[in-house]
């Protein structure tokens, strides 16, 4: 049996994803732009790691969600 909070926890979960993986494409310009020679700026490296922390974590949690998905419905019924 579906339970839709399951399912709207899904739905929320994939949109945090989607939405940390376009702030992290939004830094590719700038990534790409970085001259190999130089050096990259403490506030540049402050953002990566902020962005892709924040990435991380939605993943992670998606990640998680689905595992329990599979787990539950995998579980024997009484």
């Amino acid at each position: 049996m579906s339970d839709p909070n399951e399912i709207r926890a899904l739905k929320a979960s994939l949109g945090g994803a989607i939405d940390t993986a376009a702030a992290l494409e939004a830094l590719q310009p700038k990534v790409e732009a970085f001259d190999e020679r130089g050096d990259v700026s403490q506030e540049d490296l402050d953002e990566l790691a902020r962005v892709t922390s924040a990435h991380a974590i939605a993943s992670a949690a998606l990640r998680g969600l689905v595992d329990t998905m599979i787990a539950r419905r995998s579980a024997p019924t009484a």
